[in-house]
């Protein structure tokens, strides 16, 4: 590390935040440049927005990084690895699929580093992230949001295709670079650990790349295996659904940014989280505009989803003796034209919090009691028929023993008999993923928002099914309710 001139005074590095100069004086918080200051975030407690918890719950305020989120710290080691390892060569050119955050800890990094620096965006993300980018000196490319992963319109593909074209390139990719988690393990889990003294009892974070939940999260339960690590996802990404039941359902678009994904990262590792709770966008940002109003944490949207995911866990896992901390991974600097705008709150009916209506176990108290048949998956095409038939019922659920392998409608199956396939295929390989898992707990808000794309959804509970929500249910609930309310 080469010593830093300040005035007439030669800073010498010793460790972090001291130097000595030339004479012998000892300086605080001076540095040699701005990577040194990456990591180290403080803990703050939160109070307004936990009123009623027994628990006490902490956030790591990630957004005092430099580069202003929590991405700094892969960035930082990802290219460290990358230059080990020869993967990137002297005035190369970083190419990089991301949602703004890691663009910002790459480009950052690439500036001290003299490279070249290429990020590729879907088109959700804020004007802010792409301008802060393009003021690093980054080549910004955007990509429309409502594609297939392998849709090569999609960004991850156009990523693949910049580095292919781009001589001496080298791909971040920090869906499947193993640096992205190792970078967690090695600095913000012993970190966060170190200043909790070891009395943490749950850590919860967005689930994004699954960088963040894998490498803390392994860090955590190395030390102690009881430590809770609880993922939030966003209605519309597939973690949710993937971890309650090992399927891939059909992921669709949500305005959200920063976390869920619509494919399976090899960052993610399930093996280390222990629960995934659901936000829908309109709750993400009104808990984003709140926790500013009333912790004074200027934060971004995946900030106010973490919050509003981590406070549903606690409310249900509440008692006095629980440290928890809740990670926010960025600043609100970057959506001064989104969740801090009025105007564009208004426009996508956020700013007005809904009128709860309860939950889905609230559904469930209005509705006559009814048992869920569901049909193994070996089962013929007319065999399940018939079971439609006997139980008047549109869909059923298909089984591989306890795990849900699928749905099996009405409408396909009358398809297939008409193709003559009624004895040669078992509903196991027609069953499809055009539905989405709920528990008890999920709101009805949250339920609303998935009927907007799915006609079904299977209520787990221990995560087994126990019954099947239907929009007509959730209509002559909310008919319940209105008459109730007159």
């Amino acid at each position: 590390m080469s010593a830093l001139k300040h005035g007439r005074t030669t800073l010498l590095p010793l460790w972090f935040g001291t130097q000595f100069s030339r004479d012998g004086a000892r300086m605080k918080n001076v540095f040699n440049n701005v990577l040194d200051i990456v990591g180290n975030t403080p803990l703050v407690r939160l109070n307004a927005m936990t009123e009623g918890l027994q628990c006490t719950t902490y956030a790591k305020v990630e957004f005092t990084n430099p580069g202003g989120s929590v991405k700094d710290r892969i960035a930082l080691h990802i290219i460290a690895e990358a230059e080990r390892t020869g993967a990137i060569k002297p005035g190369g050119t970083i190419v990089e699929a991301t949602s703004g955050n890691t663009g910002a800890g790459l480009a950052m990094v690439a500036a001290l580093r003299g490279y070249k620096t290429i990020f590729v965006l879907p088109d959700k993300q804020s004007e802010e992230k792409r301008a802060a980018l393009r003021a690093w000196g980054a080549k910004v490319v955007v990509t429309p949001t409502n594609v297939e992963p392998d849709d090569p319109r999609s960004y991850y593909k156009t990523a693949e295709r910049i580095v292919e074209e781009t001589p001496n390139s080298f791909y971040a990719n920090q869906y499947h670079n193993p640096a992205n988690p190792e970078a967690h393990y090695r600095s913000t889990g012993p970190e966060l650990y170190e200043q909790m003294d070891g009395n943490i009892d749950v850590f919860i974070a967005g689930a994004g790349t699954g960088g963040t939940l894998t490498g803390v999260g392994q860090y955590l339960k190395e030390q102690n295996p009881n430590i809770k690590v609880v993922a939030v996802d966003p209605v519309g990404s597939l973690y949710y659904d993937y971890f309650h039941t090992g399927q891939m359902t059909q992921p669709h678009s949500y305005l959200l940014e920063g976390i869920g994904e619509d494919f399976l990262p090899s960052t993610m590792n399930f093996d280390f989280v222990d629960d995934v709770v659901r936000v829908n966008d309109a709750e993400s940002f009104q808990a984003t505009r709140t926790l500013v109003k009333t912790e004074g944490l200027f934060c971004g949207v995946s900030c106010g989803a973490a919050i509003a995911g981590g406070l549903k866990y606690l409310r249900r896992n509440d008692r006095s003796d629980m440290n928890a901390v809740i990670l926010l991974p960025d600043n609100g600097s970057r959506y001064l034209s989104k969740v801090y705008n009025d105007n564009w709150m208004i426009e996508n009916g956020f700013l007005e919090s809904e009128p709860s209506l309860g939950t889905l176990a609230d559904m469930l108290a209005n509705r006559e009691p009814r048992a869920l048949v569901t049909v193994p998956a070996a089962s013929s095409v007319p065999e399940v028929i018939g079971l439609l038939k006997l139980h008047g019922v549109s869909q059923l659920p298909v089984m591989d023993g306890s795990k849900l392998v699928g749905i099996i409608s009405e409408k396909l199956l009358l398809e297939r008999a008409l193709q003559g396939e009624r004895s040669k295929t078992t509903v196991g390989d027609l069953a499809q993923s055009n539905y989405c898992t709920v528990n008890k707990e999920t709101s009805i808000a949250v339920l609303t928002d998935l009927f907007r794309r799915f006609k079904v959804a299977i209520i787990l509970s221990e995560g087994e099914p126990s019954g099947i929500i239907t929009r007509i249910d959730l209509i002559d609930y909310m008919s319940t309710m209105a008459r109730k309310a007159k």
